[in-house]
């Protein structure tokens, strides 16, 4: 693979690497490090990549595993998972406030779903990547990953339906 057709393959999803990892990271300064160190592990593999098949997959699955890792390190002890916020236009101060109420309500409860599910609904949900992709970069089978997404969004659904039940009574 050359450099036009390495840029050209990887430009176009490095956002996407780095929203993934931002998820699993939190710090800005950490995620753009770690897309960093896998563009340049990918540059080293790049004669190897004419085989794989699905190339955002295989980057995407990458990043998530060098993400993790980051988490497990020692050096990385003060890290802890959480989403980004969402920016928004146009927005009264009240209806902004509501919003960031319920958008942190939901990503806490997402953070209190087992890693996996976590991952799933990240990568299905937020960034709206196919089925085939997650099963590629989570490494499962097809029936895993629509059962996983299928459960995570049950036990978010009932998380909610439990908040909601306690904010009325």
């Amino acid at each position: 693979m050359n450099h036009q057709t390495f840029l050209t393959t990887f430009q176009g999803i490095q956002q996407k690497m780095y929203f993934l990892s931002k998820r699993l990271l939190t710090s800005h300064e950490e995620a753009a490090d770690a897309v960093q160190e896998v563009i340049a592990r990918l540059w080293e593999k790049r004669f190897q990549l004419e085989e794989v098949r699905n190339k955002e997959a295989y980057a995407m699955q990458m990043v998530k595993n060098y993400s993790l890792d980051r988490l497990k390190s020692k050096q990385a002890s003060h890290l802890k998972i959480v989403h980004s916020n969402y920016d928004s236009e146009e927005r009264n101060v009240e209806d902004e406030l509501e919003r960031l109420g319920n958008v942190t309500l939901v990503q806490n409860m997402i953070n209190e779903l087992p890693e996996h599910y976590k991952m799933i609904i990240q990568l299905r949900d937020i960034q709206g990547y196919d089925f085939e992709a997650i099963e590629n970069i989570m490494d499962m089978k097809a029936t895993a990953v629509r059962v996983g997404l299928s459960r995570a969004r049950k036990m978010l659904k009932e998380k909610i339906e439990e908040q909601y039940k306690i904010e009325i009574a």
